[in-house]
């Protein structure tokens, strides 16, 4: 479906009032290398009030791409704005949270490296990587929602709103994606299904947080994903 040609992968980091680690995601991210391929970090500060926007502009790196949105606006609004300005063939999504381990990276593309995959999930539920255990209901809504994205969709995923997705830039930038919070997630779900991509899964691992700790997903946002879901499973 496309082409093969790989030399550069895109990290794409939204980050919203993540002063206590976004220096740690990016140390981790930059310690990461694929033989064969320059890697691309862009860092998009979502308004951040904590001063998390300060020790963004304090750092000193030409290797890193930081951009500034004037006021929050949503995960779903800071990948766009760095989709914009992304030049790798590759895409990664990585969170500022260090939920999502970056050593995971050579697994997560290498479906797309071997020409089987357009789209890599990475899955917090298959595998045998470690996992901190944690919120019993989360899993509960996590499971309820990637069943209600397989029911419309026709895929089988295990995990869809995974954080760790990797995907060939051409995918995109062919989807119109419009949702601004954690809607992004079954939005783009629906629209890379509908457009017939390969899809594949592989095992992460997975340190979750508490709430104590700044875990930010809430309630609605379950209800605002679940809606998604129908209305882009329908309407597309």
């Amino acid at each position: 479906m496309l082409g093969n040609n790989f030399d550069k992968f895109s990290v794409i980091i939204p980050v919203f009032n993540e002063k206590q680690t976004v220096l740690g995601i990016i140390k981790r991210v930059r310690q990461v290398h694929v033989d064969g391929l320059e890697k691309e970090i862009i860092v998009i500060d979502d308004g951040s009030t904590d001063g998390t926007k300060e020790i963004l502009l304090s750092l000193k790196d030409e290797n890193i791409k930081i951009l500034y949105h004037h006021k929050n606006m949503g995960k779903g609004a800071a990948l766009r704005t760095g989709f914009k300005e992304l030049t790798g063939q590759i895409v990664v999504i990585q969170d500022a949270d260090l939920e999502y381990n970056p050593k995971d990276y050579l697994e997560l593309i290498q479906p797309i490296l071997e020409g089987k995959a357009d789209i890599v999930y990475g899955s917090r539920f298959v595998g045998d990587k470690p996992h901190r255990v944690l919120y019993f209901w989360h899993y509960v809504g996590n499971k309820i929602v990637t069943l209600m994205s397989n029911m419309f969709s026709n895929l089988n995923l295990t995990d869809v709103e995974t954080c760790y997705k990797a995907f060939k830039r051409e995918v995109i930038d062919n989807l119109k994606l419009k949702e601004n919070r954690f809607g992004f997630e079954p939005e783009f779900t629906a629209k890379a299904a509908k457009n017939k991509y390969r899809f594949y899964e592989i095992g992460i691992s997975y340190s979750g947080r508490t709430y104590e700790e700044g875990k930010k997903l809430k309630a609605k946002d379950g209800l605002r994903t679940l809606w998604c879901i129908i209305k882009y499973g329908i309407f597309g």
